[in-house]
């Protein structure tokens, strides 16, 4: 089935992303874009939460974690842009998580001030929702937010700061 078919795809260019491997992920993520392209037909239950908004989210991860490895840096910040624009009603975690990551990518792209406005959004969705992954994601933000010295980031570091701290967690994102 496409849908799977995609979804498998997708999965397996972030998973090689992840390892730093560049042309792999390229590659899986390149099938999953054609597969999305040509339509995902009627899927199974347990894949239909898989959609073109979910393929941006991981592709925006991927230069994140390639970047990682030291691999060239890709604007994330478009994918997560992509992510947010295509995610559909009702997946509320889910959009804070993109927010949280459109905010990180764009510290990681040298884009200070808009990362800061970014951030402030993220977190004021993030103060709403109950949920240890959003939490956990603080850190990536937190991270890439790190290394500039302004006053609108020390605001984002004070308020992901004190919200990780009011929602403790053990869970690794």
């Amino acid at each position: 089935m496409p849908a799977t078919r995609a979804l498998v795809a997708s999965q397996t260019g972030r998973v090689h992303a992840t390892l730093g491997d560049e042309r792999q992920a390229d590659r899986h993520l390149g099938d999953a874009d054609e597969l999305l392209a040509d339509g995902l037909g009627e899927a199974p239950v347990w894949v239909a939460y898989f959609d073109a908004a979910e393929h941006a989210d991981a592709r925006a991860v991927s230069p994140r974690d390639l970047t990682a490895h030291g691999r060239r840096n890709r604007a994330a910040s478009i994918c997560f842009e992509d992510a947010l624009a295509l995610r559909k009603p009702g997946f509320d975690r889910v959009r804070v998580m993109d927010r949280i990551g459109l905010a990180a990518a764009l510290f990681d792209e040298g884009e200070d001030e808009r990362g800061a406005g970014a951030a402030q959004q993220a977190l004021d969705e993030a103060a709403r929702v109950d949920s240890t992954l959003v939490t956990s994601r603080l850190n990536t933000l937190l991270h890439a937010a790190r290394p500039y010295e302004t006053a609108a980031v020390n605001d984002v570091l004070t308020r992901a700061n004190d919200l990780a701290a009011a929602r403790p967690t053990t869970v690794a994102a």
